[in-house]
């Protein structure tokens, strides 16, 4: 054990030499020789305890930041792992950088394009009035905000045995974009009791800035405790199948220990291989994938156990799926206010009750027909749900007869 304490200090003490060189002027080749002869490989951990050292015997921080590049190239990709932001919220890309970002302009929006033209007087000034109704109408967007925060963070906090947290926020986010929806329709219909009006703006406003605290002072916590790199890098990457309500967002990178990990793992999950063969046919994977991909509708499958197993990702899409979800009860992949729908259709098939629904719905200029199926054997078994959505919009809008080729 003495033994590796003095290995430890000695390396920390050539370190320390090395970036004293450095400071004093001394070229990055004559200092990568006495480096390289000193010891092979450092650690980024003692690279970080021996800079830390500097800075308290009088080094300026300013100075061991400044020394960041050539440290690169002294160190190569240990540097990567020591400068490396620590806290994610202040690591660009991160998911959790993304969604402090979003609430602090989902803040601003509340209180520089709502608050301060939030009073009686407003009422008689149209341009007031008009910056009101644009505030509300860019408040809509932390519904995109919130999908991200259902599709890809409850998926995890449910993995990790945390449910009720995720039920409850879902069912506040619920309340939070109704009431958005009904004061910009208030205001574009202009309704005659102002203090109505303003009470119930004020109302989701305090709302939105409770959810916003807990997002980041609750939620974020816990699945900071849980999560490992390589889940925060899939939130990450699902994150661009939702979009965003800022710009800039930056493809996320984890830590070079992290990425090679990653990519460790990733060599050894098994290749897809071989034909896949049916009753009538046989694909390959890649034929399979293609096929489902290309058809004009979105297709979810739900197993006998309520676990989402599969959905096609075609590039038309009603409704987003992100890759978070498989293996997630169906019922938590609905808001509180609708999962006693889908658990009623699910109990109706398993039962024998029906085998199939239909329902309809218009949103954002699509007319989505939505299909559920009960999927059984040839013995009559039940083995789950297929989901399949359509935008039936263009359909409807046909008329006459196609005989003839498109040019």
């Amino acid at each position: 054990m003495s033994e590796y304490i003095n290995n430890r200090e000695m390396r920390q003490k050539a370190i320390k030499d090395i970036i004293r060189k450095l400071h004093e002027g001394k070229t990055v080749e004559e200092v990568k020789a006495i480096f390289e002869e000193a010891f092979h490989g450092v650690s980024a951990s003692e690279i970080s305890v021996a800079e830390s050292a500097l800075i308290a015997e009088g080094l300026p921080l300013e100075e061991v930041q400044r020394l960041c590049d050539v440290h690169a190239a002294v160190f190569k990709g240990s540097i990567e792992e020591i400068h490396q932001e620590t806290d994610p919220a202040l690591i660009p890309g991160h998911p959790v950088n993304t969604l402090v970002r979003e609430n602090k302009k989902i803040n601003h929006i509340m209180d520089k394009e709502i608050r301060p033209y939030l009073s009686l007087t407003m009422f008689n000034d149209m341009d007031a009035y008009q910056n009101l109704l644009n505030g509300m109408e860019q408040l809509k967007d932390l519904a995109i905000h919130y999908q991200k925060k259902e599709n890809l963070l409850f998926p995890y906090m449910e993995k990790y045995g945390i449910t009720a947290p995720p039920k409850v926020m879902w069912g506040v986010d619920d309340e939070i974009r109704a009431q958005v929806k009904e004061v910009t329709d208030m205001l574009l219909n202009r309704v005659e009791k102002n203090e109505t009006l303003i009470s119930k703006t004020e109302e989701v406003l305090d709302k939105i800035g409770e959810m916003i605290f807990k997002e980041e002072n609750i939620m974020i916590p816990m699945l900071l405790e849980q999560l490992t790199e390589e889940e925060w890098k899939v939130i990450a990457d699902e994150s661009l199948e939702i979009g965003f309500i800022i710009d800039h967002v930056p493809t996320y990178q984890p830590g070079a220990a992290d990425k090679k990990k990653a990519e460790e793992e990733k060599k050894e999950e098994p290749e897809v291989s071989g034909l896949i063969k049916l009753p009538s046919g046989e694909w390959t994977p890649e034929e399979l994938t293609a096929t489902l991909n290309t058809l004009p509708f979105d297709l979810t499958f739900v197993d006998k156990n309520d676990q989402v197993k599969y959905f096609s990702e075609g590039k038309e899409r009603a409704f987003p799926r992100t890759r978070t979800i498989l293996g997630r009860n169906v019922s938590n992949c609905h808001p509180p206010a609708s999962v006693h729908i889908v658990e009623k259709i699910v109990e109706d098939f398993k039962n024998g009750v029906k085998d199939h629904e239909d329902f309809w719905i218009k949103m954002a200029g699509k007319y989505v027909l939505i299909r559920y199926f009960a999927v059984r054997n040839e013995q009559g078994e039940y083995l789950g749900v297929l989901e399949l959505t359509q935008d039936i919009k263009p359909i409807q809008e046909i008329e006459g007869e196609k005989r003839l080729m498109s040019e």
